[in-house]
């Protein structure tokens, strides 16, 4: 298969003015510029007719499928707000593939997402990375389990004052974690003395503690919401104590402190954006946080939290991000490469080079312009659309 004739945005060097894709396979077998093009090859050609041509989108932070589209309590699976601490749970057994959100996140070009459990509780669950296409969800993941979902802020404390339990302050959350964490401490300790020892006895099997092994061996990252600068930094703190890979997510008031988190070497996915000021904890979001925090030399990813913002529309929030300041080749890293690597996935999608899955783009227009429209989806190489 080969797609001619656009302007390929390979998210991996310069962009080629007129250039072409080659797919064999499933993957990605070569890209170039038209011009040195090589004989023709067997299988379908597609003329991408002037237009652009891109790697498939990536949303880094989203609930698709654990929330039913246009659906009540009973689709309603994204948030276990029962025990503000269940790292046990897997969005793998939530999602519903069937969910119409999937189709749309394709129209859009959305072909790989980073999906799982909401906000309720300071330790949630494990997101999966999965692609957008396919009926069983075990046959689309990418990886499962791709991070450790915590949160900070306003959602636990809502969740749980209602409930009138633990926690109801923001000392009460960052306890519940640190307080998980340690017993899995305690618990891999009393592993590894069982292990070395023969007169010393195993603990019990606990499924939480199991969970957070490989976050505290660091072969697993965190995923923690945070929007207000102090949670940002009692994130960044709780993180750092433990020794724990992490990525902060929405970081709205990250503009604030842009040069402390680039000395910290954290990644921050950014957004919903394209909303409004819901609850306090929001009251300085601004579209410019993504440049602000670029310029610092933050790694950016851009984000639809869908449902918050529908899913297809993750390009015009990398648009509105651009609006804010942010380049437009980065604003397309921010929705491409920037989340492909801070999820760890950069050597299957997130750019066109060969030998990467063959998830790709072709738009009408430049893909951040709100008049141009998605023309063909390909996820493995198979048209989605189009």
């Amino acid at each position: 298969m080969r797609i001619l004739n656009g302007v390929v945005h390979t998210m991996a060097g310069p962009v080629i003015p007129h250039g072409y894709v080659e797919v064999e396979n499933g993957k990605i077998r070569a890209v170039g510029e038209m011009s040195a093009l090589p004989a023709a090859a067997a299988g379908p050609v597609y003329d991408a007719g002037g237009g652009h041509i891109l790697p498939g989108f990536i949303d880094a932070h989203c609930h698709l499928g654990m929330f039913g589209n246009a659906l009540g309590f009973e689709a309603d699976d994204g948030n276990e707000s029962t025990d503000p601490c269940t790292p046990q749970l897997r969005a793998i057994d939530a999602i519903n593939p069937q969910d119409r959100c999937f189709q749309e996140a394709r129209e859009g070009g959305v072909t790989t997402v980073l999906t799982g459990p909401g906000s309720a509780n300071p330790i949630a669950g494990q997101f999966a990375a999965i692609k957008t296409d396919g009926r069983w969800v075990d046959e689309m993941v990418l990886r499962a389990p791709a991070a450790m979902k915590m949160a900070l802020g306003e959602n636990p404390k809502t969740v749980y004052n209602e409930r009138k339990e633990t926690p109801i302050t923001r000392m009460a959350t960052a306890a519940v974690i640190r307080q998980e964490l340690s017993k899995t401490l305690e618990y891999m300790d009393k592993q590894d003395k069982a292990d070395a020892e023969e007169d010393t006895d195993a603990p019990d099997y606990d499924a939480k503690l199991e969970a957070l092994i490989p976050v505290l061996r660091g072969e697993l990252p965190v995923h923690i919401h945070a929007h207000r600068a102090d949670d940002i930094a009692t994130a960044v703190r709780i993180c750092r104590e433990f020794g724990l890979k992490y990525v902060i997510v929405h970081g709205t008031e990250g503009h604030l402190l842009p040069e402390l988190l680039a000395a910290e070497g954290a990644g921050v996915i950014t957004g919903p954006s394209l909303t409004d000021r819901s609850k306090p904890e929001l009251a300085n979001l601004t579209i410019e946080n993504p440049a602000i925090l670029a310029r610092a030399g933050v790694p950016v990813a851009i984000c639809t939290d869908h449902p918050v913002i529908p899913i297809q529309y993750l390009p015009i929030c990398a648009a509105l991000a651009v609006r804010g300041g942010l380049e437009p080749e980065e604003a397309l890293a921010a929705i491409t490469i920037h989340p492909a690597r801070l999820a760890g996935l950069d050597k299957r999608v997130g750019s066109l080079e060969p030998g990467k899955d063959a998830d790709i783009v072709v738009t009408t227009g430049h893909p951040l312009d709100w008049n141009g429209k998605v023309r063909y989806v390909f996820i493995g190489g198979k048209q989605v659309k189009g």
